[in-house]
């Protein structure tokens, strides 16, 4: 999921050493500014430390990315015992795609193929945590091509074709339009926009705190299906 994820969510700078990619993209989200550590660099201890050092130099915490899949084996408790703390246990939510997909009704949802000033600002304003830094926050939403669904200027989604697969993201509500089954029904708009592009299978991830969000996809049919969390040497918005 690791991969499928930092695909969706791409950096615009990354930089590998030895099988770790090293992500930065101006510290806007853990995500795009962390480690993804898939392959094994070998001498860990000197791995640890050029992150350290690579990361530093931009101003910026070192984060690593870690789930089932991070190399070596043992590396969230190497990093543990460097100092990193455990930040943001995060699920991945997984489910199959209705045929056809007439299933999921638009039901006033608009998809575009771009986000709008409009659809920006609303996404900005639930989930923008990094000042300024809109532009590049946008820069990594149009990095890959996407779906841009959005609800009365009240609800918005953004989902990622990945062959089989459809990630969905940036899912977010304007706070004064909440428990009205907004965000469901662009959620459901998304994936039958997903199905049109010929994938089979839609994927998510929701930080482990947010149980409302969980109930809501669950509810939709997404069932957990691993997840990951970050370790971070000195703690940032993320």
């Amino acid at each position: 999921m690791g991969e499928l994820v930092a695909e969706a969510w791409p950096a615009p700078s990354s930089q590998d050493i030895g099988g770790w990619t090293l992500r930065h993209a101006e510290g806007v989200t853990k995500r795009a500014n962390s480690v993804l550590p898939l392959g094994d660099p070998g001498d860990v201890d000197r791995a640890v430390a050029e992150a350290e050092r690579f990361y530093g130099a931009l101003g910026l915490a070192t984060v690593f990315s870690v789930d089932a899949q991070a190399r070596p084996e043992g590396l969230d408790g190497f990093l543990e015992r460097r100092g990193y703390e455990l930040v943001d246990p995060t699920i991945a939510m997984v489910a199959d795609l209705a045929d056809p997909p007439a299933a999921y009704e638009r039901d006033g949802v608009e998809v575009m193929e771009a986000p709008s000033r409009e659809w920006l600002d609303l996404w900005w304003s639930v989930d923008g945590r990094y000042d300024h830094q809109l532009p590049m926050a946008e820069k990594i939403l149009t990095g890959v091509r996407a779906g841009y669904a959005s609800l009365d200027g009240l609800a918005v989604g953004r989902g990622v074709p990945q062959g089989e697969w459809f990630g969905v993201y940036a899912m977010a509500v304007a706070q004064e339009a909440r428990r009205r089954g907004l965000g469901r029904r662009v959620l459901r708009a998304l994936l039958g926009w997903g199905r049109e592009q010929g994938c089979e299978r839609a994927y998510l991830v929701v930080v482990e705190r947010n149980a409302p969000a969980r109930a809501m996809y669950e509810a939709e049919g997404f069932v957990p299906a691993g997840g990951y969390h970050y370790r971070v040497k000195n703690v940032t918005p993320g």
